[in-house]
């Protein structure tokens, strides 16, 4: 058990140049002539020659990175980038205030209370991750949501946005906190410890704990994926469960425009090839130091919900999202939905 709670704890778990233009003498004529040829292009000399700051949280959202990272280190990108990976979300938004980071990769709900506090300084580039929300137990009479009825559930974070994500698909299913008795706990592993004494308890966890979990515990196996009961009960208004999205200060989008692009494009190839091409990609997790072992990522990137979405489709999800969010807990999105300038529409 130690060693499980080992495994667990390791994963806990952002330019303009001169012109002008004089009919002088030869030589003011030549170095009038020099500075109007850098005027014709700033911003793409600024933004070849811009290293763009990109902060991430440990875990699956680094890990949907883990591609480009490895590319960045063999300095084989297009873009130029500097990575830093943090196990708090809260020191990531404090780095993007401070201007420490350009790009952060952060929760979904934290994007829009930091898109409210700075006076809509940041825009969200894209949907990183998912849902990665997974209910595990040894009991296998549980098939769907109404069979938590009766049930003691078992989860980390009260008043956070995992906690709220089950309290709505729970609503959503006829059931309320007198059916269903929640139970926190103050990290992973109590849950697992929990879950070994009591078979027919059920944890509710975020991947890549759930697969360290199983990994220890063999009699655990996933009876509930959070993300297909959200949207089983969706309906046209209600978005997904979105984990992580990306978002950027509007300083390094105005001005860095072209190298914001050039990384859109390298996060979807990235995204890409990690679901493609898992063993690989889990060799580059555990060299990256996302997760410590190559089997536990390869057998949890499948669950990890790693995607790259944006454009209208992000928008649609996210604002979904974000309003039922909303409705259950205004305070937890920041006390006001974002409007439109929130979304990035390249």
């Amino acid at each position: 058990m130690k060693k499980a709670i080992s495994i667990l704890m390791a994963f806990t778990i952002a330019a303009a140049l001169l012109a002008g233009c004089n009919a002088g003498t030869a030589p003011d004529t030549k170095a009038t002539a020099e500075t109007q040829a850098e005027s014709n292009e700033p911003s793409k000399q600024a933004d070849e020659a811009y290293s763009l700051k990109v902060g991430s949280l440990k875990g699956p959202t680094s890990m949907g990175l883990a591609e480009l990272m490895d590319r960045s280190q063999k300095q084989n990108t297009e873009g130029r980038y500097e990575f830093t990976m943090v196990t708090a979300a809260d020191e990531l938004l404090g780095k993007i205030v401070s201007g420490e980071l350009d790009v952060a990769l952060v929760p979904a709900n934290m994007a829009s209370i930091l898109y409210t506090k700075t006076g809509h300084g940041i825009t969200v580039l894209d949907i990183n991750t998912m849902g990665v929300l997974y209910g595990i137990s040894a009991d296998d009479s549980i098939k769907a949501t109404t069979d938590l009825k009766g049930k003691t559930v078992y989860l980390t974070g009260k008043g956070t946005t995992p906690d709220y994500a089950l309290q709505h698909v729970l609503k959503a299913n006829g059931l309320t906190t007198d059916d269903v008795t929640l139970e926190y706990k103050s990290e992973a592993a109590e849950v697992v410890s929990v879950l070994k004494e009591k078979p027919d308890a059920v944890g509710f966890l975020p991947q890549p704990f759930v697969t360290a979990a199983m990994a220890q515990n063999d009699s655990l196996k996933i009876v509930l994926d959070l993300t297909k009961e959200w949207e089983a009960k969706a309906g046209t208004d209600g978005g997904s469960l979105v984990t992580g999205v990306t978002i950027c200060r509007n300083e390094v989008l105005k001005e860095q425009k072209a190298a914001i692009g050039t990384f859109m494009a390298e996060h979807k190839r990235s995204a890409e090839y990690v679901n493609a091409n898992v063993s690989e990609a889990a060799a580059m997790v555990v060299s990256a130091g996302i997760i410590e072992k190559a089997p536990i990522a390869e057998k949890a990137i499948p669950y990890c919900s790693i995607t790259y979405i944006d454009g209208e489709k992000m928008k649609s999800l996210l604002s979904g999202y974000l309003k039922v969010l909303f409705d259950m807990e205004p305070s937890s999105i920041g006390g006001a939905l974002p409007d439109d300038s929130f979304y990035y529409m390249p």
